[in-house]
This record gives structure tokens, sequence and C-alpha cells, in this order.
């Protein structure tokens, strides 16, 4: 499977991913010409090379006449709608900026039609986005993984003054990704368009194993001295596991640790961070121990060459003096994670397929949920709304 895997270790960007794309071969001439093919041809292209630290890089820029300062969340999706790109990458595009304006609501207490994007607004970044994804088709890209994301540190000004990095929206945005502050003195490294598109493009952490084919790089615009301000894609070949193909049993590795001593609140707050670092499952349980004692069992499913890692976060996380561990079977079902509209509101809905051939899906709760509540609508309703979009995928 030719897979895009993203190494943002100096952030991400629109523009940085664009020139990271061409470094890997997307068309130089495809790209000048996306701005007339989505109906802006007063837009033109600015291509070149340029060295960050000692790497060359790809630096894109797109030339705009004056434009208004953001638009609304509507404006935009008008403009994706009528950008001429196939199905897959408007559904996606819209996907990213729905993210975006979500987040924003939620961060600054309104619905998400009302927001007004200023820096994501603008036409650069629609470009960046739009073409990010269906650059990623031109590819033949199949999927997209992403590692640990730089941050950077400081503050940023925007629109709404002068933010902690990374912005609030940024941050929000990037919830269940692993991200690192820093370096000192980087300012902002991941804007929220770069932020956006790990969140609708991205399925996982980058595989354990992979057989490169091509890799480039793309020029932020920042250039620090001493250390390259780029973000590499590789692109690669990755092999499908078995259970993805054919429902067959994988190996895995169970862990287990029981504790007594520890307030839940904590005990909790390990599982979320065993979870973040790539454990497949964290399911914690009541039990009694010496002399009746209540206490708590922290089970921890991985994968063979995570396992000495969670073991090591076990015993220097919690009480525990002990960790148990023994080999597993596990038959999982092939799963794909998508994206549907409902109601002008995004949806992850996830897929499984059964063993007959069969297909099953399922719209995350906390996406039901937040759409519920910005429609005044019953969360069933949104439930049903979003398997009907599902189905209809």
């Amino acid at each position: 499977m030719l897979t895009a895997i993203l190494d943002p270790f100096s952030g991400i960007a629109g523009d940085m991913t664009l020139g990271a794309l061409l470094g890997v071969g997307l068309d130089v001439e495809w790209l000048r010409a996306l701005p007339e093919r989505m109906g802006l041809p007063e837009v033109s292209v600015e291509v070149r090379e340029v060295l960050r630290g000692e790497l060359v890089c790809w630096k894109v820029d797109f030339v705009i006449p004056p434009q208004p300062h953001g638009r609304h969340i509507a404006e935009i999706r008008q403009l994706v709608a009528r950008s001429g790109a196939p199905d897959t990458v408007r559904s996606r595009a819209d996907a990213a900026f729905m993210a975006i304006a979500e987040a924003e609501g939620e961060i600054h207490g309104m619905p998400a039609e009302k927001v007004h994007l200023h820096e994501v607004g603008a036409v650069d970044a629609i470009l960046d986005v739009i073409g990010v994804i269906w650059g990623l088709e031109q590819l033949g890209v199949q999927d997209v993984r992403c590692g640990p994301l730089r941050t950077g540190d400081g503050t940023v000004r925007a629109a709404h003054g002068e933010l902690p990095v990374p912005a609030p929206a940024t941050l929000k945005l990037l919830e269940g990704h692993l991200v690192r502050p820093g370096p000192e003195g980087a300012g902002e490294l991941v804007t929220p368009t770069g932020a956006a598109l790990v969140r609708v493009l991205s399925s996982g952490p980058p595989p354990s194993e992979y057989s490169p084919r091509r890799s480039g790089y793309g020029a932020g615009t920042k250039d620090f001295r001493g250390r390259a301000n780029a973000l590499r894609i590789i692109l690669a070949d990755v092999a499908v596991p078995a259970n993805e193909l054919s429902h067959e049993r994988e190996r895995l590795v169970m862990l287990a640790s029981d504790v007594d001593d520890m307030s839940p609140e904590y005990v909790a707050a390990v599982a979320d961070h065993l979870r973040a670092e790539g454990a497949l499952d964290v399911v914690l349980l009541g039990t009694t121990m010496k002399k009746g004692r209540p206490g708590m069992r922290i089970e921890v499913l991985a994968r063979p060459e995570q396992a000495g890692a969670m073991e090591q976060m076990l015993l220097e996380e919690t009480t525990t003096i002990g960790v148990r561990r023994s080999d597993v079977s596990r038959l999982a079902l092939a799963r794909r994670e998508g994206v549907v509209d409902v109601l002008g509101h995004s949806v992850r809905v996830k897929t499984v397929q059964l063993p007959h051939g069969g297909m099953r899906s399922k719209p995350e709760f906390d996406d039901v949920q937040r759409v519920a509540l910005a429609t005044s609508r019953r969360p069933l309703d949104i439930y049903q709304l979003a398997l009907a979009a599902a189905d209809h995928h």
C-alpha cells in the first residue's frame, strides 16, 4: 500500500506540505494550474528550490491580488464545491475546513457557521488544503501517517490578539496526536491549516516497517540558523497486515499490573497516556488484593515492538511494583475511518468489514453529541443521519 509518511520534525503548514509533495514527485505544472482549475485565474504560483539548514527544499508561494481578510465557512465551502476537484478531494477538504471552524467555534463559544476564519479563510490557505489533498490523490497515495509534531514555543499574533503556541484552535485540532513543544525560540511551527490536514488525513503514527520509495522536503517560511525548518514526506510501500486482508489472528502482548494505593483520576491519566503512546487498548478493572483491600487492575494490549515501552510506563507512572506479561492472539475485523457531512458538520465514522463480507458502521459519539448540541437535535437523529451518509458513501 502506497503510504505518505509525514515527518513534522519542524512542524507543519499547508505550504510546507505542498512543497514536500513536489519533492516526492507531484507535477509542478499541475500545481501551477491549480488556481485556474479552481476558478481563480488571477492567482499565480511561485515554485523554487531553497535551502533550509543544509537541506534543499521546495518552497511554494501563491501570488494573490487583494482579497477579503478571511471568510465564513459557508463561503469557503462554496469555493470547495465549485473547485472541479474529485468528490473524494472535495469531501476531505470540506471536512478540514469544518474541523477548523468547529474548533474555533468551540473556543469562542459560537456555532461553526458564524465563525469568521481569518488566516485560514484566505485564498492561499484554501489552495494549500485542496492542493495537498488533491496532490496526494494525484500521486496515488492510499494512506497517510504522521509522526510526532514539534509545535514550537512562545506566542503568536493572530486576529484575536496574542495567543500561546500552539494556538488554541491548533491544539484542539491536534487532540489525539503525539506532539512535542519546542525547540526554544522557534515561535509557531504548526499552523491551523497544517493541524487540520493532519486531523483529516492521518490514520495514525508511522508504521514500524516500510520500504521507502522517495523522500522530499517542503520549506517553511522561517529560516533558522543551524536548523532546517522543513517538513519531510516519505513515500513508502507498507505491507498490509494479514488481519486486514483475511481476518487472520495477529500476535499481541497483554500487560497487567495491580495497584491499591493510587487515586482513580491518576490511574485514568496513566491510561490516557498509554493510549496516546500507541496502546491498542487499555482496560481498568476493579479487583480485590491482599487483606481484602480494593484495588484496580490495569490491562494494556500492545504490539510486541511496543510492549517494552509500555511496561516501562507502567513501572514509572503507577505505584505498581511489577508487570505481568503474556502473549495473546487477536482476531480483528478490517476497519477504516471516514468523515461524513451531517447538517453542515463533520462526523467521523468507523466502518468494519464483517467475516461474511458485509459492512458495519458506527459514528463517533463525541462528534454525534457535538453536532446534536450545535443543531438542537437528538443525538439519535444525528447518529441515524451519519449512518445514512456513510451508507451513501
